[in-house]
């Protein structure tokens, strides 16, 4: 079923009505750490239905996912990087250790804050090779959020450099130091708006939003770490303003990867994946309904 192709209606007595487009996507990619690797199914299935988003929104891993998107790479290509740089302990170790601190006063300066890593230097080392460098050179319009520390507001940023604001918008607090950009102090863009689908609102007949908050993961008999503490009081945070974002203007496909990982557990890709597969049907019976009710 391919969506970019136009319809020929029903001709009568030698002349035909006017031929009619199928409806536009815009499609909304959430933050979720690692259970984030359900938006390559996401990606896959949209390739396989024929369907290339007008628009594109993400935040934290989502505005990663969506700019691998934006830039032209089809979701095998997205699923076979992710699994060549996560999935084999050379290549990772490899990329690792080009993250590096460069010298001593780099290390000095930006690695040595408890539980503080430099964002900018660690996903420059795993983005795919020939990323564009800015918005304005990517095929898909994109808009990724950030959220302002000490203006307490959200960013969109959507023009510009582009490694920079994905850096920004997955800059999860108290693991990663916060980005510099415009004069800004940015971090976690899911912090602010962790489905960003209003930002594609009007700009497509059908919206697709995926959420992979998930919901912190208890340990019978055990008390939750420190860590998983502040990452499930962010999970609880952002799904009480999802909550309310739903209750006021829902998107027409709303879909929740079902996946009980953490937001580092990059490692297990493979158990991720493989427990996030049926979303990819999820999307097309979807998609499916949704375009009969356009119609």
């Amino acid at each position: 079923m391919a969506f970019d192709d136009v319809v020929d209606v029903n001709r009568t007595q030698g002349t035909s009505l006017p031929k009619r487009s199928e409806p536009s996507f815009a499609v909304a990619f959430g933050g979720g750490g690692a259970r984030g690797l359900a938006h390559i199914h996401v990606i896959e299935a949209l390739d396989e239905l024929g369907i290339r988003p007008v628009a594109i929104a993400g935040s934290s891993i989502g505005a990663i996912m969506g700019a691998a998107m934006a830039s032209g790479l089809s979701g095998k290509e997205i699923h076979e990087f992710a699994r060549l740089v996560l999935s084999k302990r050379a290549e990772l170790t490899r990329r690792m250790w080009s993250a590096r601190p460069g010298t001593l006063s780099d290390l000095m300066s930006s690695g040595l804050r408890v539980s503080q890593f430099n964002i900018q230097r660690l996903l420059s080392a795993f983005l795919p090779d020939g990323l564009p460098a800015s918005f304005e050179d990517l095929h898909i319009p994109l808009k990724v959020t950030a959220t302002d520390f000490f203006k307490q507001e959200q960013v969109v940023i959507e023009d510009g450099e582009l490694q920079s604001a994905l850096c920004a918008s997955a800059a999860i607090p108290a693991i990663f130091s916060p980005v510099q950009r415009d004069g800004r102090t940015l971090i976690d863009g899911g912090i602010y708006n962790p489905v960003p689908f209003d930002l594609v609102e009007g700009k497509a007949d059908i919206v697709i939003a995926i959420d992979v908050i998930g919901d912190p993961i208890e340990d019978i008999g055990r008390t939750p770490k420190s860590m998983d503490m502040l990452l499930g009081a962010n999970q609880i945070m952002m799904q009480a303003i999802n909550q309310l974002k739903m209750k006021q203007n829902p998107p027409a496909i709303y879909l929740r990867p079902g996946t009980r990982y953490r937001a580092l557990d990059f490692l297990k890709i493979d158990r991720v994946l493989s427990e996030t597969l049926s979303v990819k049907d999820e999307l097309k019976r979807a998609v499916d309904v949704a375009v009969k009710a356009a119609a």
